[in-house]
């Protein structure tokens, strides 16, 4: 019998969902805090964890964290209110299996049980590496087989593909995964960076320990040491309990930093002391804490010209670049395209309870053809569009966004500025050139306002996908756009 803890604040939710799970066969326990729901995974496991992500003690981000370093099989799925659906996102990005909106009902939360328990059971049976896969036709299967891929003990399977780029970044993994080298992962948005360190974590010597991955850049600066480091209580406004910081928590495992030049200076330095002496000491504690963490990092900008201008240490930078790998963009892998998108359309098939059997020639042509700004990302949102879309078994052209059907790209026409040349009265030829057209970075910077602002206007000025079209992070669009004076 699959036994399940539900955490909740709310007794009267405790008390529906053991009776209602009791019924369909599980053995069930229910508490009202999080510190109790720790000590009684820590007396025994559970197959699955239902976590309330508002608690009067601990939040349920970290909740999941602690959860996953005491049994990282444990399937997790979090509760949450409406307000909280953006914020429970995150939680199914750092491992749990999905999350619930209240009002519960009793045919979704089951459903949502069911399927987390299945893929934990997958996962437990299926050794990692696998390549075993079910399709709904030959074609779906044989492309799928065709790429290299690496199941997660959470159940997820990823993609290498085949092109000549993925198999060079698959020999890369397999060099460097069994040492302790720190890394850094550079390339597009959308193009897998965390992917490629969970990937490292799971072929080194530590796959069974934790892989915490910290976005930073969107941790604020206030709050960054905290979520990297811990606090004790009363350290600070809002501090109403210890908390441990994400080196603990990764502790004999690896640390995946995501965007790292977004840190703040003051952060930088902080990280700077853990990495050389290998200890973390929480804020407002005198107490170091001896941390064995390995540090992979990620970034979708230049490291070396952020150190140039002084926005990041070049001390920090050589000790984090051990080795360095570059994730190439969608459009430089066309060879990999379709794999992508087979595997993204199987799981939008299990999303969505649809049973969509491929691509239509012409659909599948579209999607070679296009230049895929927003690299594996848009390629998953796009074929999850298809799929809620398509009547029949196979995705056609048509139910594709009008971009991919009808792309329209920046050329250099349409975004330099004028330039006005009149010619000298006394010397027929002679260009004559207006001064303010002379000053090349004046030129370099209409031309950066002019691309920005068409961009802005072609994605409904939505500075997420603004900056994604760009190729440059959502900090240095805002930048930009207080430079030039954009008010949107």
């Amino acid at each position: 019998m699959e036994k399940i803890l539900i955490i909740d604040d709310n007794n009267d939710i405790c008390l529906l969902l053991e009776r209602f799970l009791s019924k369909q066969g599980y053995k069930t326990d229910s508490v009202q805090r999080g510190e109790d729901g720790l000590t009684l995974l820590r007396k025994e496991a559970y197959e699955l964890v239902i976590c309330d992500f508002k608690l009067p003690d601990i939040d349920g981000l970290e909740m999941l964290r602690r959860i996953k370093v005491m049994h990282p099989n444990t399937a997790v799925i979090i509760i949450t209110g409406y307000s909280d659906v953006r914020v429970a996102v995150q939680t199914v990005k750092h491992g749990a299996y999905d999350y619930v909106t209240k009002p519960l009902y009793p045919d979704e939360i089951l459903y949502t049980i069911k399927s987390a328990l299945e893929r934990r059971s997958q996962s437990l049976s299926q050794p990692a590496g696998s390549t075993a896969v079910s399709g709904s036709t030959t074609k779906t299967t044989a492309a799928k087989t065709s790429a290299k891929t690496i199941l997660t003990p959470d159940g997820k399977r990823f993609i290498f593909g085949k092109s000549r780029v993925a198999d060079q970044l698959q020999k890369h993994i397999d060099l460097i995964a069994p040492t302790d080298m720190s890394v850094i992962i550079t390339g597009e948005t959308g193009t897998g960076k965390e992917f490629v360190a969970n990937a490292i974590h799971l072929k080194s010597k530590r796959s069974d320990k934790p892989f915490v991955a910290i976005d930073c850049g969107a941790l604020s600066k206030e709050l960054a040491g905290s979520e990297l480091f811990g606090h004790v209580k009363g350290s600070f406004t809002g501090a109403m309990a210890d908390k441990a910081g994400s080196f603990e928590f990764a502790n004999g495992g690896t640390l995946f930093l995501d965007e790292i030049g977004n840190l703040s200076y003051d952060n930088q330095i902080k990280l700077l002391r853990v990495l050389q002496e290998r200890k973390i000491r929480r804020i407002g504690s005198n107490q170091d804490i001896p941390v064995d963490v390995r540090i992979i990092v990620a970034t979708n900008e230049d490291l070396r010209d952020a150190v140039r201008q002084g926005r990041f240490r070049e001390d920090i930078y050589h000790r984090i670049n051990e080795f360095e790998m570059h994730l190439s963009p969608l459009r430089e892998r066309k060879a990999d395209i379709m794999i992508f998108a087979e595997h993204f359309l199987e799981l939008a098939n299990r999303q969505l309870e649809k049973d969509i059997q491929g691509f239509e020639e012409e659909a599948r042509e579209k999607l070679k053809e296009y230049y895929w700004h927003g690299n594996l990302r848009e390629l998953q949102n796009v074929v999850k569009r298809a799929v809620l879309l398509t009547q029949g078994d196979y995705i056609e052209a048509d139910v594709l966004p009008h971009e991919i059907l009808s792309p329209q790209y920046l050329t250099p026409v349409e975004t330099a500025p004028d330039v006005e040349v009149s010619y000298h009265p006394n010397r027929p030829g002679m260009p004559v050139i207006s001064q303010s057209a002379a000053n090349l970075k004046s030129v370099s910077e209409s031309a950066e306002r002019a691309a920005i602002l068409k961009v802005l206007e072609k994605t409904g000025y939505n500075k997420t996908k603004a900056a994604e079209v760009l190729n440059i992070d959502r900090k240095t669009l805002y930048n930009k756009l207080k430079a030039y004076d954009i008010h949107l």
